[in-house]
């Protein structure tokens, strides 16, 4: 069986993939059920399931505690990654497609000129914006605040 604060973080990712799929609605007018598992959008669910589990193991053990120091350092980087290197890929993605699309139409105009139009698209959206960093992350902290409240307590355990 998963400890609590492994359970914890799943629901943050879960909650917040669920989550993407009522937004979208709002943004777009439309049920888009691949949210569900897709990356990008809004709430970032990276950021869910580190503040979800930073947040649980900060109530539980403590801030001074060993556990708390190497969740929030993993938290940070995976809260970066999601903002920076991520981002930065789908903007590749999106010039590496439209290069595609731009070659594609040349070679048409051009007899000369010999392109293979890839099977498949680059996948754009991967990353996230700093406002679904931050919605993310506010999920988490109630879904780990929530967890912590929500656990039976033992005799011994803190």
């Amino acid at each position: 069986m998963l400890n609590r604060a492994m359970l914890t973080a799943l629901l943050g990712i879960g909650s917040a993939q669920f989550l993407k799929i009522p937004l979208n609605y709002i943004e777009t007018g439309i049920w888009d059920w691949r949210k569900v598992i897709g990356s990008g959008d809004m709430p970032s669910s990276h950021s869910s399931g580190v503040t979800s589990l930073t947040t649980y193991v900060a109530l539980k053990k403590g801030l001074p505690s060993i556990e708390f120091g190497i969740s929030s350092i993993f938290g940070l980087i995976v809260m970066y990654d999601a903002m920076g290197i991520r981002w930065q890929t789908g903007e590749i993605a999106i010039a590496v497609n439209d290069m595609d699309e731009q070659l594609e139409k040349l070679a048409v105009d051009h007899p000369g000129i010999n392109h293979k139009k890839r099977e498949k698209e680059l996948k754009e959206m991967l990353g996230h914006l700093p406002i679904e960093v931050a919605g993310g992350a506010a999920l988490g902290i109630a879904i780990g605040t929530i967890s912590y409240l929500t656990e039976r307590k033992t005799k011994g355990s803190r």
